[in-house]
């Protein structure tokens, strides 16, 4: 396909704030911020004027690198945390002024529908049905299907959530872990009764910050580069490991592992229950981690 028109495509998630400048050839570029733009809101039921500040910071370093690609068609989407916020016009008001663009807020199925046709869309349809996970800082979204997605879930297990909710000791007392994967497993119950296919997929297909995390800490991966992220098989085992290890530092100690960028520490061992969760859950004994997804489905649109 020739070289078109650069598009931009903005994701305003829980924990991350991420832009994807793309014209589908030679221009790929990716960036992200860790805001927190949903810390606090399990206690609050709100946005916190901290974590909106520092989207709105982020934002605008973005909209700079936007201007200078000369880019023309923007879309610029909310996902969990602007969800469930009771004020989340405080953010949406500003942020789509800031931009010029009017933000939108999308439901949990309009994000797992795009994240799988990112994460899919140079696989072959041939060796799937496959599953896309995407575990976010607020919700996780669940699609299957081979070459677009034949169904999709989103629920509410994520990083930020479940380090909020459930890990409130550090490190995390055995309990506390177990309680967390426990409820994830009662949600995917919940899945199975609703949607039996899902855990039927012919591979697991992991996107978005935990798993690649998980992946470059596997890896010893520092400075992280997503293309040897991009396609790494990631085995249950390895996953189990990775896990074992964080929950068992303290904070402190945690971020100093190769290819742990610092500001996910926290939420690290949260979001590790849930991959954990659904290995287990579904006896995957591998995961394919994508660099592409969500932005990326939605840039695929603009193009």
């Amino acid at each position: 396909m020739p070289d078109g028109e650069p598009v931009a495509v903005l994701d305003f998630g829980t924990n991350t704030t991420r832009l994807l400048v793309t014209n589908g050839g030679n221009l790929n570029l990716r960036m992200h911020r860790v805001t927190g733009l949903g810390r606090g809101l399990e206690r609050l039921g709100e946005l916190s004027e901290p974590g909106i500040t520092r989207t709105l910071k982020a934002l605008s370093e973005f909209n700079a690198v936007i201007k200078t690609h000369g880019v023309q068609k923007v879309r610029a989407v909310a996902t969990s945390a602007a969800r469930d916020a009771k004020n989340r016009n405080e953010f949406l008001g500003p942020a789509s002024t800031l931009l010029g663009h009017p933000l939108e807020l999308l439901s949990g199925e309009q994000e797992a529908r795009y994240g799988f046709l990112g994460a899919t869309a140079d696989l072959d349809p041939r060796e799937g049905p496959y599953l896309v996970l995407d575990i976010g800082g607020g919700s996780t979204e669940l699609s299957f299907g081979r070459s677009s997605p034949e169904m999709y879930r989103s629920v509410n297990m994520g990083s930020v959530r479940y380090l909020e909710q459930y890990l409130l000791s550090d490190p995390p007392r055995p309990e506390e872990l177990s309680g967390a994967i426990q409820i994830a497993r009662l949600h995917l119950d919940d899945v199975d009764r609703e949607q039996p296919s899902m855990g039927t997929a012919a591979a697991l297909i992991g996107v978005a910050g935990t798993i690649t995390t998980v992946a470059a800490v596997e890896i010893g991966l520092e400075p992280y580069d997503p293309q040897v992220i991009d396609g790494f098989v990631l085995r249950r085992e390895a996953a189990e490991d990775v896990f074992r290890t964080l929950a068992t530092e303290g904070l402190e100690d945690r971020m100093h592992n190769p290819g742990l960028e610092a500001a996910r520490a926290d939420v690290i061992v949260a979001g590790c229950c849930i991959l954990v969760a659904v290995m287990r859950h579904w006896s995957f004994e591998k995961c394919v981690v994508r660099e592409r997804d969500l932005l990326d489905g939605i840039a695929a649109e603009l193009l």
